[in-house]
């Protein structure tokens, strides 16, 4: 199997300059990619169906997740926003015990000081099917890959007999808190969901008393149901704020609103302040409706805050599969408090975010069959081995050159965010070609050297080559690595 020796921290870049040559050991000739100028706009949505976003950008890529219902939990990954809305969802985590394998609603991953360092922190609510047993659980991830892998925590209420949805974090004053949409009492019906918030001993355990601090009182936040929901810290020049969800999802007018920490401690009530109107909701000029349930991220160079979210296109739509994942850059007021704003309309051109780098991705050829790489299904899995076939346009058969250094790179896949691996760090001939996460080992390295006016992948570990097995020309034929040959098998081209 491919063997991760940790992460390392990499040059996370494409040259920026024209064709380059470079001279690695041996006098090979290799070649960087070509400029290729950045995509400069976007436009909303990020996806078909995607309720209950979170969002991070982190080590070069974005990160998203959205409520998947049921089945594994999954997360995107992208360098650009417009990679992000081409790439498949990667199951991150599938080992749903009974008791906790319904309902899997609302994802979020945080990278928190545990125990063992930084990891990754996925709070996410489940339960049997009936709403009544629907609580908050804690996964972590084994290094700091957002990808995982992830091992189950637990509950994060412990043995307190906490009703609870939609958990975040936010840590304060040094102190990390946990904040998420409960009642009351242990049952669910006949309460008026409200947002509380607890300290925390360690990413996935409360400890002490829990405090409200907003419950549906407005007129706005009662219309269909009396709901307060979904909360997610933002923080600005020392400020906290936690915005969330109000009224009933079910309709046009769920949307949001703004609590303010204007006291010294945080689980005390009176030091939270909650705007007597709405922070963003519903335009119907823009043809967005339900606006909610959201995450805040920054943009790649830290100077912008992002606001992502879901709404539907429709009046008439729910609080099912039509809500989308849409984005969009937020300000700040006078006051030091967010602006908001008004949720744009799909389609509109928007600015990516600042700081987005400019990443070419390429189809790469072979010169033999004509037939270009592709990852051969299921298209996101670890060890899937890589192939070639027909070439058809699909993420699955795109790839970027990741700079690593020495003249080497990383090829990674535009669909899963995974990268082109040598099974098992091998140096055999014959050993085969599998898409694996990306990590810092020299069996995810290869120069793109220059041979009668096509070029060769040669993997930095072994000295050897990519090569079409047996030569064939046949879809679905597997590349392997082989001591390298003049064989046209062994040369491709990138567009």
């Amino acid at each position: 199997m491919s063997i991760p020796p940790g992460r390392a921290s990499l040059a996370r870049r494409l040259f920026a300059t024209a064709t380059a040559l470079i001279v690695i050991g041996g006098g090979a000739t290799v070649v960087s990619p070509s400029a290729q100028a950045a995509t400069t706009t976007f436009t909303n949505p990020l996806n078909s169906s995607g309720a209950d976003p979170f969002m991070t950008y982190y080590n070069g890529n974005y990160f998203e997740m959205t409520t998947p219902y049921s089945g594994p939990l999954t997360m995107r990954k992208a360098p650009t926003i417009e990679a992000l809305k081409a790439a498949s969802p990667v199951p991150v985590f599938s080992a749903h015990a009974a008791g906790r394998d319904h309902y899997i609603w609302a994802p979020e991953m945080h990278l928190l000081d545990g125990p063992n360092g930084k990891r990754w922190y996925i709070y996410y609510s489940a339960g049997t099917g009936d709403i009544e047993d629907q609580r908050v659980h804690v996964l972590e991830s084994a290094g700091t890959d957002p990808l995982g892998p992830y091992t189950y925590k637990g509950v994060i209420f412990g043995t307190n007999d906490w009703w609870g949805i939609d958990g975040s974090v936010v840590t304060i004053n040094g102190r990390l808190y946990f904040t998420w949409s409960g009642v009351s009492t242990p049952q669910w019906a006949g309460s008026n969901p409200s947002i509380y918030i607890v300290a925390l001993s360690n990413p996935w355990t409360v400890t002490g008393p829990r405090t409200q601090i907003s419950t549906p009182t407005y007129s706005w936040e009662t219309q269909g149901t009396p709901m307060n929901e979904g909360p997610v810290a933002l923080q600005h020049d020392g400020k906290t704020f936690i915005s969330y969800s109000a009224s009933a999802c079910q309709g046009p007018d769920y949307k949001l609103g703004l609590l303010a920490l204007t006291g010294a401690d945080p689980l005390n009530a009176s030091s939270w302040s909650k705007s007597t109107q709405p922070a963003f909701q519903r335009s119907d000029p823009n043809s967005v409706y339900g606006p909610g349930h959201n995450g805040f991220f920054r943009s790649p160079d830290g100077t912008e805050d992002w606001i992502v979210y879901h709404a539907n296109s429709s009046s008439s739509q729910g609080c099912g599969t039509t809500r989308t994942t849409r984005i969009q850059k937020i300000t700040w007021n006078a006051d030091g408090s967010p602006n908001l704003g008004v949720p744009v309309a799909a389609n509109a051109a928007l600015n990516v975010p600042s700081g987005e780098p400019a990443v070419t991705y390429y189809r790469l050829t072979n010169r033999n069959s004509g037939k270009v790489m592709d990852v051969q299904a299921p298209n996101t899995a670890d060890f899937v081995k890589i192939g070639q076939y027909a070439s058809n346009g699909r993420p699955w058969q795109q790839w970027r050159f990741v700079d690593v250094g020495g003249g080497y790179f990383q090829i990674e896949s535009l669909n899963s965010g995974k990268c082109l691996d040598v099974n098992g760090a091998s140096s055999a001939d014959g050993a085969s070609m599998i898409q694996y996460p990306c990590h810092s080992g020299t069996n995810q390295q290869f120069a793109w050297v220059a041979t009668d006016g096509y070029y060769q992948l040669k993997a930095r570990h072994s000295g050897k080559c990519v090569n079409v097995t047996g030569a064939s020309t046949a879809d679905l034929a597997v590349l392997e690595q082989r001591t390298c040959g003049t064989a046209t098998s062994f040369q491709w081209s990138r567009t």
